[in-house]
């Protein structure tokens, strides 16, 4: 599986979340869903990665993208989180966050979410992140974002290290471009393009595109979306 989505591809997914009704919620509005395919539901952190570990023993498909809830029994959703991208980096999780987990946000950014939502945001806006996460794109919520900018830590060596084009590839990665538009954009390679993404994100000693974009956003590169 490649780190970006081939478009017309069904976008597996498998939702975490510790309470049934919020499963069945999600389930449910999935499969309204065109391009959504639930292939799993777990109670936990530990359920998950179980589920996960099952099916790459038995060759099952993996999920594209995990919803993940935060706060859940026995494994929460930030520890969750750094096992399954420790273990299946290809498998990209965004978190289910209220407004007031900014620290826990944080958290499950620095052990490499690839971004969150709300969970009373809009339906479409979930799908919205779903589709962002499984592209390699970024998806933040204005208002979280300046709250998480704040808790960027600044970069040792700073913005002062990146070339005219890593600069370049900040701002779109900001704003939420793919590899393959980052790529379109600057008639370049997509492979060039991702290189080029992983040099700045080393540079700026970051482990996400969505912290990149964070950094952005309080450098005053690009305004919160």
């Amino acid at each position: 599986m490649s780190t970006d989505q081939v478009p017309g591809e069904d976008i597996r997914v498998m939702v975490v979340d510790d309470h049934a009704i919020v499963r069945r919620g999600l389930l449910a509005y999935a499969d309204t869903i065109p391009f959504l395919q639930v292939i799993g539901e777990a109670a936990d952190g530990e359920q998950a990665i179980a589920l996960l570990q099952q099916r790459l023993t038995t060759g099952e498909p993996m999920p594209d993208v995990v919803l993940m809830d935060l706060r859940m029994p026995r494994m929460d959703g930030v520890a969750a989180t750094a096992a399954i991208t420790r273990a299946h980096p290809d498998v990209k999780v965004v978190v289910l966050t209220s407004f007031g987990e900014v620290e826990r946000v944080h958290a499950a950014l620095a052990a490499g979410a690839a971004g969150y939502v709300l969970k009373d945001a809009d339906p479409a806006e979930v799908a919205t992140a779903i589709r962002a996460a499984a592209a390699g794109e970024v998806h933040l919520d204005s208002a979280v974002a300046r709250q998480l900018t704040k808790r960027i830590a600044a970069p040792q060596i700073g913005l002062a290290s990146l070339t005219a084009r890593e600069r370049e590839i900040l701002v779109l990665v900001a704003r939420g471009k793919s590899n393959r538009e980052i790529a379109d954009s600057l008639v370049i390679s997509e492979r060039t393009a991702r290189t080029h993404v992983s040099n700045m994100l080393t540079k700026l000693q970051l482990s996400s595109r969505t912290q990149a974009a964070l950094l952005a956003i309080r450098e005053g590169l690009i305004p919160p979306a």
